[in-house]
């Protein structure tokens, strides 16, 4: 009997667009686009690359995913810039939604007449931070500087300290985003030593604002001097402060880090920062400081280019409402607690005949924050081939890999997730 041949087994288009996954898939992705993937898988069938019955399941893996893949952050990393930095409060997540549709982002109900944009974030801000006389928001914390730059110094000087000309992520250079505002940087000291006396030496009337810079990716010690904000602010001129990553007070945790209230204590003018990292909030810019100078930056014709939408508004206010974040919990982890439900994991893993180890563990705050300080944490150890089924697993679980093998540190991960955790590492088996 002559054997069929299994191109002809191949699933017709109208039975593969009829199956409920795909049907679904169509009604948010259309038809015409559902139906090229179910061609291309059917092609590869009938040229031999897949079997008649991998036909369906290839062609809802060839679909452009419709939301951005959640992932579990067991990297022991906080602040992880590559998986979005800061997760948002339940709260924010609730006002995201809230704010999808119309709101009074930009109206008062009471009168039905145009409101200030955004003044339940910018209240809240101000709230958070009553040293500063005005504040404003923008769209990422380099938004906030250029801003800055533009409006207090475009056509004139800048004065930096050498030591803070500082390269962050992919190659962005502090110094590249300044210079294309029309600054000119006027650059005092050296990289390891700048003094008062450096910058009083260049201070004029082309001055438009001494810049003072928190590196906050790296540490320089040993012979080193930099110059407080306190002696800047009586050097005649503005000064603003990028604090970069945006914690708003200060935190016992991380003595070094600088916030916006002692920052504007000092005597900063303008202070700039994040709000998607240590705020635990949001992508944005603040901007806080002189009410004048926040008042300018805010009428400049290049700040409605960098005004944040409805939905970052309604997310940050939520956050700085927030009794706590997400990212707060984690940067403030009790070790002990780790440690118990670390164990209880591998206990759990054990039971279904999975052996794990529990390791201590050195997490990082990350996001550029806090460069240095290290958080005893603990973290579940498995062998290094259980790294790519969970990175690419649903929940996608990211670890770190060392000496071998896979950490999974749970500092960053809900707790409530646990049990999605012990469930994926179960699935690769042995």
């Amino acid at each position: 009997m002559r054997e069929v041949d299994p191109r002809r087994r191949v699933p017709r288009t109208d039975a593969l667009l009829a199956d409920p996954a795909l049907a679904a898939a169509a009604v948010t992705l259309g038809r015409d686009l559902v139906k090229a993937a179910v061609v291309r898988a059917q092609d590869r069938a009938r040229r031999g690359e897949l079997t008649p019955e991998q036909v369906r399941d290839a062609a809802l893996a060839d679909l452009p995913s419709r939301t951005p893949r959640a992932v579990l952050n067991a990297t022991g990393v906080v602040l992880h810039t590559n998986l979005g930095r800061a997760p948002l409060a339940p709260s924010a997540v609730d006002a995201l939604v809230a704010a999808a549709g119309n709101t009074d982002v930009e109206l008062d109900l009471r009168t039905g007449r145009r409101a200030r944009r955004g003044r339940e974030a910018l209240d809240a801000l101000a709230a958070a931070v009553p040293d500063a006389g005005a504040v404003h928001v923008v769209n990422n914390g380099a938004a906030a500087l250029a801003l800055a730059a533009t409006a207090l110094a475009a056509g004139r000087e800048i004065v930096v300290s050498r030591g803070e000309l500082v390269e962050i992520g992919d190659g962005f250079r502090l110094p590249d985003l300044l210079a294309s505002t029309g600054a000119r940087l006027r650059e005092v000291g050296t990289t390891n030593r700048t003094t008062r006396a450096d910058y009083e030496a260049v201070i004029g009337e082309y001055t438009g604002f001494v810049l003072k810079v928190h590196p906050s990716n790296f540490v320089v010690t040993g012979f080193t001097s930099a110059v407080p904000v306190a002696e800047l602010a009586t050097l005649g001129v503005p000064v603003v402060v990028d604090i970069g990553s945006g914690l708003l007070a200060p935190d016992p945790l991380l003595p070094a880090e600088p916030d916006a209230a002692t920052t504007l204590r000092g005597g900063a003018h303008l202070v700039t920062a994040s709000g998607d990292k240590l705020l635990g909030g949001p992508q944005a810019g603040l901007l806080l400081g002189d009410a004048d100078l926040v008042h300018r930056l805010r009428r400049h014709p290049l700040a409605r280019a960098l005004r944040v939408d409805k939905l970052t508004l309604a997310a940050l206010a939520a956050t700085l409402y927030a009794p706590t974040t997400p990212t707060r919990d984690a940067l403030h982890a009790d070790p002990v607690r780790l440690r118990a439900r670390v164990e209880r994991l591998r206990d759990r893993l054990g039971e279904d005949g999975c052996k794990a180890e529990v390791v201590p563990s050195a997490a990082v705050v990350g996001g550029g924050g806090a460069p240095g300080v290290e958080l005893d944490s603990w973290a579940l150890s498995l062998p290094e081939r259980y790294a790519e089924p969970l990175r690419t697993g649903r929940p996608a679980i990211l670890g770190r890999v060392l000496h071998g093998r896979l950490l999974l540190d749970l500092r960053a991960v809900p707790e409530v997730a646990d049990d999605r955790v012990r469930a994926a590492v179960l699935s690769v088996g042995d």
